[in-house]
Parts: structure tokens; sequence; C-alpha cells
């Protein structure tokens, strides 16, 4: 089993930042994609960002391309989230998650672990 704990959100006014950091731990074996979603209220969790083992390749949803960047160091176990020019359009639990499988994938089934999520508010 691998246990993911997220960490770093809270309220932010908008047009402000905030990081967010998810450690991994347990049986975290061989290479492993780590991604980023969130989930609105009365809505569907929706995938934000992705990044492979080595850190070298990224994938983003629209939505915030530009704006958020992931990235990670294995050293620690961690990924985090560098989220900018937050809107409240943004307000939502923020999942981080692990992937064994290849490539950058975005539809959640293909993660095979989650963490309890953070919330983030971004207040207008």
């Amino acid at each position: 089993q691998v246990q993911l704990v997220e960490s770093g959100g809270g309220l932010v006014q908008a047009g402000g930042s905030l990081r967010l950091s998810c450690t991994a731990s347990g049986r975290t074996f061989g290479t492993y994609a780590m991604g980023w979603f969130r989930q609105a209220p009365g809505k569907v969790r929706e995938f934000v960002a992705a990044v492979t083992w080595s850190g070298g390749n990224t994938y983003y949803a629209d939505s915030v391309k530009g704006r958020f960047t992931i990235s990670r160091d294995n050293a620690k176990n961690t990924v985090y989230l560098q989220m900018k020019t937050l809107a409240p359009e943004d307000t939502a639990v923020y999942y981080c998650a692990v992937s064994y499988g290849p490539g950058l994938p975005t539809p959640g089934h293909q993660y095979s672990y989650w963490g309890q999520g953070t919330q983030v508010t971004v207040s207008s």
C-alpha cells in the first residue's frame, strides 16, 4: 500500500498563490507518475496536472495551464503544485494520486492510490 498525505491548502484571495505538497510513503516501489485532481462542490472530479517519475514531462488541464506548475522531489517522495493567479473557480478539494501506468494519464481510474485531499478556497 501507498499512503499519500496532502498539505498546503487554505483560504486565499483571488489573484493570490498557494503551494500544495503531497508526500508518499509505504510501498512506493518502482517508478510512478503523480497527478493532482480537484473536485468542487456538486461537480465531478477533474484532472489538474501530472508529472512523470523523472519530472521531465508534465501535462496540465487547459483551465490551469500557465498558472499552475507541478514538480516533484523523489528524494522526498513529494510532489508539489504551485498555484498562482488563483480564481474563485479554483475552489475545490485537491487530491494527489499515484499512477504506475505509462505516460501521464488524465483519467482518475488510471491512478492506483489517492490522498485524502486538501481544501483550497479562493475568495473573490
